[in-house]
């Protein structure tokens, strides 16, 4: 079912444009870090109470089907059936 409330925007008069939470100054960034460094989302919850569950769980899923709706046009762009050369993980190589 599609979200009819958005969770993050982007304003140039808070905080220069960084998405942040609806009604918050907090950065939906922060939140990627916390999950990043391992913290749970209760942690991250309480560090930043203005920030409600329902807010990130459907910021996380709405990042979630951005990434995957990215990542199906791009096996479909691709000619071979896979991924661009360079791009996705049959691309990738780490340094």
């Amino acid at each position: 079912m599609p979200r009819t409330t958005a969770t993050i925007h982007s304003d140039p008069d808070i905080l220069g444009g960084t998405p942040v939470f609806v009604g918050t100054r907090v950065p939906f960034r922060n939140l990627i870090d916390y999950l990043e460094r391992n913290h749970s989302l209760d942690e991250f919850l309480d560090s930043f109470p203005t920030v409600t569950r329902e807010q990130a769980v459907a910021s996380l899923e709405a990042a979630h089907e951005a990434v995957s709706a990215r990542a199906e046009a791009g096996f479909r762009g691709s000619s071979s059936g896979g991924t661009r050369r360079g791009r996705g993980w049959r691309g990738f190589r780490p340094s």
